[in-house]
């Protein structure tokens, strides 16, 4: 809706008033109250959203801190688990590593024994059986005969015992190899599966520790813009109170003639309080309303010079709406109150 401006003429009788208010410092930027009101909304809207967020984003991070900490538990148990089992393969190994030498051995002194057994029995059968001319004739006596015949005997059996003795450490070592064998492999299975376990938990905590630095980090920076928002907000606020304590004399819709539906100082303004018929741009009346205003907020004829006080006042509150029509009127800007 436009506003046209006034005749210098008709200023006249406002001349000191608006000497008064030019003494008056204006808003920074030309903003009205009810811009500082909404911006000072908007950035009460947004320190709610951020903290809901800086909340949010708290909470996501101290289950994530929760579960790290859960993670990092299970690890260290599994690591000793794991520790527990390296340490019985590595026992297990060494066992079968010894017992794989002592095989090595008694196979070594089965060899030996049989070819010591092969070659008496080589050379019993070769030195032929002794007829017993012979046996009589080289003997010293009855006595020295048996006891040559028990030494051959002896040394017989003796032969066959080391080597059947051989054999059952030999077949008892390969049995106990076998066994560690397998219990190697077993016991590599369990270890090869607890290291798995344990580089998984390991991968886990890392990933939770990663999502939660970042979470940390989205909260600090909703943190930091809360903190922004905060202070432009207060400053907005201040801004406000030295605008509205600026203006609160302006604001007053009291005055000679009054009480009017806009502040005093703008009717003073306008038209001094005076209902001044249609001037050069067809703004009449009390509150200087042009005819297309005037019937677009319900005035009735087709001035409101021509209309009653109290019906100008009506309209004019309609323009006004609580200071957001303020606008409408140029003195608004000449008198400080946009």
């Amino acid at each position: 809706m436009a506003r046209p401006r006034v005749l210098l003429a008709l200023l006249v009788p406002a001349l000191a008033a608006l000497a008064a208010w030019a003494a008056l410092p204006l808003s920074s930027g030309a903003q009205s109250a009810g811009e500082l009101e909404q911006r000072i909304e908007g950035k009460r809207s947004a320190e709610s959203r951020l903290e809901a967020s800086v909340a949010n984003f708290g909470r996501i991070a101290d289950r994530l801190a929760r579960q790290v900490a859960i993670i990092e538990r299970r690890r260290a148990q599994v690591q000793a688990e794991l520790s527990a089992n390296e340490a019985r393969l590595a026992r297990i190994k060494a066992d079968l590593l010894r017992e794989r030498e002592r095989l090595a051995r008694l196979r070594a002194r089965l060899a030996f024994s049989r070819r010591v057994l092969s070659r008496r029995l080589r050379e019993m059968y070769t030195a032929g059986k002794p007829d017993l001319v012979t046996v009589v004739l080289s003997s010293k006596g009855f006595a020295d005969l048996l006891e040559r015949a028990e030494f051959l005997r002896r040394i017989k059996e003796q032969d066959e015992d080391t080597i059947k003795r051989v054999r059952r450490a030999r077949d008892a070592s390969r049995r106990a190899t076998r066994r560690l064998s397998r219990l190697r492999a077993r016991q590599q299975r369990i270890t090869d599966a607890v290291r798995k376990q344990r580089d998984a938990l390991a991968s886990m905590g890392e990933l939770l520790a990663r999502r939660r630095a970042a979470a940390e980090r989205v909260r600090a920076a909703r943190a930091a813009a809360l903190r922004d928002a905060r202070g432009s907000r207060r400053r907005l606020e201040r801004e406000l109170e030295r605008l509205q304590g600026e203006s609160s004399a302006s604001m007053s819709h009291y005055g000679p003639g009054g009480p009017w539906a806009i502040p005093w100082a703008i009717v003073q303004c306008e038209s001094g309080g005076y209902n001044h018929p249609p001037n050069w741009a067809g703004a009449s009346g009390y509150y200087q309303i042009i005819p297309s205003t005037w019937s677009g907020f319900g005035g009735s004829g087709p001035a409101a010079y021509l209309a009653s006080k109290a019906e100008q006042d009506r309209v004019a509150a309609r323009i006004w709406r609580g200071g957001a029509g303020a606008r409408n009127w140029v003195c608004a800007y000449i008198v400080g109150i946009l």
